[in-house]
């Protein structure tokens, strides 16, 4: 069984409740009807009951084991159009425009995650990045400890003398784009809580840099060894070393010889990435041209699992999103 089976197999056990609001999609509703007679997870979907029947019927899609909440429902959005209200007053929000935003997919489906009502987010087939997380940003937040929210890839190599068994984390590829050397600490400690939900081994963080300990020195070598350095501090039980080069991080004859005597040289497992550029670059030739399959972009450092979907995601991305959403739920 391969990563991603494993994957689905290990949300079914959890019977985790997760919501798909892009019902206007009839992928979303394939993967609602696939995720619910599989039981990987639980589905809500949001919109009109007879609407979502209607079109379902028309792709295809059995959403019979589905439960569909609607906003227009003023018993389900009236109490959670006051919640929105009471967080976001502060911020110059009105119970009026409450009322008014709760009617928005995106923003009922947030606050069905923020209340626990549902406990996972799977959105972004038909929204951009910043128009799908704009509500988690603004209501779910950072989990404690963390300023930054990020996102990750899950690289599934076909030569499992990669990471742990071809399986590698990226990060960040997709949001932070010229991260400080704070928010770098930040996406390595959330990723490597990523690695432990997800895989279930000890994480070995590579800091990644065009310079291997010291073989370049510039403001942008300095922030990777600046980082290295505070993540040591914030978690000294994790494994992590750099700064250093990707042949040198995944490499162990490169790694040997570069950085000798390292825990993570040769053997790193999650990559994290000096730049937005660097991130999204690296993740693209590993699955291009190096055969890997690219889960993701997937979000992390959320205080509840809010993911956000590529607009070119097929059925079968969506419902192995959920059931990473439901794993990162636990």
């Amino acid at each position: 069984m391969n990563f991603a089976d494993q994957l689905l197999v290990r949300a079914r056990a959890l019977n985790k409740k997760v919501v798909l609001p892009e019902t206007e999609d009839d992928r979303t509703l394939l993967a609602g009807a696939r995720l619910a007679n599989e039981k990987v997870c639980r589905v809500v979907l949001v919109g009109e009951p007879a609407k979502l029947q209607a079109d379902a019927q028309k792709c295809g899609a059995d959403i019979s084991g589905c439960e569909i909440l609607s906003p227009l429902d003023a018993q389900v959005a009236g109490p959670l159009a006051e919640k929105l209200y009471q967080y976001r007053k502060d911020k110059g929000m009105t119970p009026e425009k409450a009322q008014e935003l709760i009617k928005d997919y995106l923003y009922f489906a947030t606050m069905l995650l923020k209340e626990g009502i549902v406990e996972g987010y799977v959105a972004g087939a038909t929204h951009t990045t910043a128009e799908n997380l704009r509500p988690a940003l603004q209501i779910v937040k950072a989990m404690p400890g963390l300023r930054t929210v990020s996102s990750f890839f899950v690289m599934i190599h076909p030569n499992p003398k990669f990471g742990d068994n071809g399986v590698m984390i990226y990060s960040d590829c997709g949001m932070v784009e010229q991260p400080t050397a704070e928010q770098l600490v930040d996406i390595a400690l959330a990723s490597a809580r990523s690695w432990r939900q997800l895989v279930g081994t000890e994480p070995r963080v590579a800091m990644l840099s065009y310079s291997t300990k010291g073989s370049a020195k510039s403001t942008d070598t300095e922030k990777v060894i600046k980082a290295t350095e505070l993540i040591k501090q914030a978690d000294p039980t994790l494994c992590v070393d750099g700064e250093m080069q990707f042949d040198a991080a995944v490499v162990a004859s490169v790694g040997e010889r570069k950085c000798k005597g390292s825990p993570v040289a040769g053997r790193a497992n999650v990559l994290i990435f000096p730049d937005l550029d660097a991130g999204n670059i690296g993740y693209k030739i590993t699955e291009r041209l190096g055969g890997a399959q690219a889960l993701g972009p997937l979000v992390q450092g959320m205080a509840k699992p809010a993911h956000d979907l590529s607009r070119g995601c097929s059925v079968d991305d969506i419902v192995k999103v959920a059931a990473i959403s439901a794993i990162m739920a636990s």
